[in-house]
């Protein structure tokens, strides 16, 4: 007896998107539940995540499939291994199962008392701030007879075409192959296809899918193929209709579908650039013409004189109707916004005529930490396109009380100026470690690289929105239209890839290259470090600690949770503490103590580094970073749990620590004092931790971004990225000493 229902999960994703997807499909409960996830064979990532479900849990089959192979190819694939008497498609780009659906679904199918051939059912949409939308469509739902056929239920073409909101019989799809075996085929066709061959159809307002909506940005980043496809889906929708012989108020229906469907793309004009919006009403103008029914009547109003102007191939009588709508929307929204139309006027005059100028196609700006300097993955990106591109000019953003630290000859502009505006509008390359302000706009040939400022521990992005005292008023609408400007993200470990995607969501494409600010470690000499301990005044022999806890959202001023002259006291003469506050402080307080060294302002954080013998830290990211040392590290995590629940966090982090971790001063002396800091146990606990968090940090990271960013060059010419084993970290200082 074949199982009830297979789950199949078919599809290229982002690594957070298929993780998602799997875990809310291994999560469902019918211990009979099968199923089937393909993969390809050149991603390496995707096999791993899905040979790891397969191994915890007997219900999954992984089934591989070419790199190269089409959706239908892999659809057809998975359907031939699974197992069950229907089947739910699902793309984890998209999808994800809601708690008991699976047995939700099971329930109804053995209620039924003959099975149907598809079984449709309700969805969520998810939004980045919303994962629960309805539908839409759990009235027309409701209102479909307990057994029916499209024929007899047309109204049923109204609910959203997706794979995963209905369950297909085998037997239907046995019945007729061509259905995911041809290529060429997508969710749309045969999601319609099922319908029209189906020759009963139940309905049920369960809610068996989560459907992941997608932002404008991605969906321009996903390309204009996916617009134009539709229109070989529904010339084959209509011919299978035809061949049905479905009667006109069926094909009615397809056909309003489909010209609601034409002219909902056209709306979404920025969705496609000028030259193929044209191309894109001319072949909607064919399909509307060709395939309109006898007697088939026009909606009323404003939709009717659209389908009409479509229908006669207007276009130019299309354009002015839009160009009407536009201004009339523009005049009733003008009076409440044009006194900041006016005050941003005068500020961006000057920026919006560098804007017609011609692109300056070696000018790269750079910024890092909102204008604080020359610093972090942009300061180390810069250093190796100075040696790799030496004819591309640089100009830094800083802000005023940070120029007289900049390195001598550093061209730099100051926020606000005309000179700023200009290298703005007119660069090629932006590269920035936060964001650029809300005005700037993204010019079409320019390349926006965003590098990020360490691994994510602590929530970021839209995934603060549950933590206010961590987002502080932050719009997150707006940061999204910042983020959509990015072209390029910076990663430094399949982590950090999985939570950018997830926290700003884009069409940007991810740079699984490695943090360049970490290069040095890798690369500094033995002289390097002696240096660095030599100007912080650090004596041959003694033993540096660097304590760099992390930011508190939740507190209005940094307060040190140590009380750091009684460790220093306690650890003896032989022990210096560097102690480096967030950026976001300018010094520690407190009492001073003659081997508490305050180097909050100290700069560049990389060298303070490289002269610890170890780090302790909090919930910092600079842990992240200092594991590329291979030096001992110990957390004092005195007050995750509040930390948590104010901030958020993507993971334990004290169940994963890159070695000791205590809660107590107390107990931070002790370890500091009987060796646990750096003996066996905290080594293998280092090890572990850098297996997953220094992935592709090898000292080649920035020279990875210059090649492929900047000069143009291919994934395959870029140097590989070395395995953990293979890579030398720096000396310790210890050893530093000896040479």
């Amino acid at each position: 007896m074949p199982t009830p229902l297979s789950v199949i999960v078919t599809g290229h994703a982002p690594h957070s998107r298929l993780r998602a997807c799997l875990d809310s499909v291994t999560a469902q409960t019918p211990p009979d539940l099968d199923i089937v996830v393909t993969v390809a064979d050149d991603d390496g990532a995707a096999r791993a995540l899905a040979a790891v479900h397969e191994v915890r849990d007997p219900r999954v089959t992984v089934v591989p499939v070419a790199p190269d192979a089409p959706a239908a190819t892999a659809r057809a694939a998975a359907a031939h291994a699974a197992t069950g008497a229907h089947l739910q498609f699902l793309h984890p780009a998209t999808d994800r199962l809601p708690a008991g659906a699976a047995a939700a679904l099971t329930a109804r199918l053995g209620a039924l008392r003959t099975a149907p051939d598809v079984l449709l059912f309700d969805h969520h949409h998810a939004h980045w701030w919303d994962e629960a939308v309805p539908s839409g469509t759990t009235d027309l739902l409701a209102a479909v007879p307990a057994d029916t056929t499209l024929v007899g239920h047309p109204g049923l073409l109204g609910i959203a075409p997706l794979l995963g909101n209905r369950l297909i019989s085998a037997r239907l799809l046995a019945g007729h192959p061509e259905l995911i075996g041809t290529e060429g085929h997508d969710e749309l066709y045969l999601s319609y296809a099922v319908l029209l061959l189906a020759r009963r159809i139940t309905a049920c307002g369960t809610i068996g899918l989560i459907r992941h909506k997608d932002r404008p940005a991605q969906r321009r980043a996903a390309g204009p193929e996916q617009h134009f496809a539709a229109f070989g889906q529904y010339e084959r929708l209509h011919q299978l209709a035809l061949a049905a012989d479905a009667p006109t108020a069926l094909r009615a229906r397809l056909y309003d579908r489909m010209v609601g469907d034409y002219l909902t793309t056209l709306a979404r004009r920025d969705e496609l650039p000028p030259a193929l919006l044209t191309e894109y009403f001319r072949r909607a103008a064919r399909h509307t013409a060709r395939f309109r029914p006898e007697g088939h009547h026009r909606p009323g109003g404003l939709d009717g004189v659209r389908h009409a102007l479509l229908g006669q191939g207007a276009h130019l009588g299309y354009r002015l109707l839009r160009i009407a709508n536009d201004k009339r929307r523009a005049l009733q929204s003008g009076a409440a916004t044009r006194a900041g139309q006016v005050a941003a006027a005068r500020t961006r005059h000057h920026y919006r005529r560098s804007l017609r100028r011609g692109i300056d196609q070696d000018l790269a700006v750079f910024s890092a930490y909102w204008g604080r300097g020359v610093h972090c993955n942009p300061a180390a990106i810069a250093a190796e396109l100075a040696e790799l591109a030496p004819d591309i000019r640089q100009v830094w953003i800083v802000e005023p009380d940070r120029v007289p630290l900049l390195p001598p000859g550093t061209d730099h502009v100051l926020p606000g100026t005309r000179r700023y505006w200009d290298v703005l509008a007119r660069a090629k390359y932006l590269v920035n470690n936060v964001n650029f302000p809300n005005a700037v706009v993204k010019r079409p040939g320019t390349v926006h690289l965003q590098t990020h400022h360490g691994t994510p521990l602590k929530r970021m992005g839209v995934d603060q929105r549950e933590h206010p005292a961590a987002a502080q008023g932050l719009n997150f609408e707006t940061l999204l239209e910042r983020v959509d400007r990015w072209d390029y993200s910076l990663s430094a470990n399949s982590h950090s890839t999985e939570m950018w995607q997830r926290a700003y969501p884009s069409g940007y494409r991810t740079l699984d290259y490695g943090y360049p600010r970490n290069d040095i470690h890798y690369r500094a000499t033995a002289a390097d470090v002696r240096a660095a301990r030599a100007k912080l005044g650090i004596r041959p022999g003694q033993r540096a600690l660097l304590y760099a806890p992390t930011h508190r959202d939740h507190e209005s001023r940094w307060t040190p949770r140590l009380d750091l002259p009684r460790l220093a006291d306690d650890l003896g003469e032989d022990t210096v503490l560097l102690v480096r506050g967030h950026y976001f402080h300018e010094r520690l307080p407190g009492p001073r103590h003659d081997r508490v060294l305050d180097v909050t302002g100290y700069d560049p954080v990389e060298e303070l580094a490289l002269a610890a013998d170890a780090l302790i830290t909090d919930y910092s990211s600079i842990m992240f970073d200092y594991a590329n040392l291979d030096r001992p590290i110990v957390l004092h995590t005195d007050d995750w749990e509040t930390y948590t629940a104010t901030r958020g966090v993507y993971f334990d982090i004290t169940a994963e620590p890159p070695g000791p971790v205590t809660r107590t001063q107390d107990d931070l002396t002790g370890i500091l004092l009987d060796g646990t800091w750096c003996d066996e146990a905290a080594a293998k606990q280092r090890h572990d931790f850098r297996l997953r968090f220094c992935e592709y940090d090898d000292g080649r990271a920035a020279e990875r971004v210059v090649r492929r960013v900047f000069l143009g060059e291919g994934e395959e010419s870029l140097p590989p990225v070395l395995p953990l084993e293979r890579r030398t970290p720096a000396p310790t200082p210890e050893e530093a000493a000896r040479r």
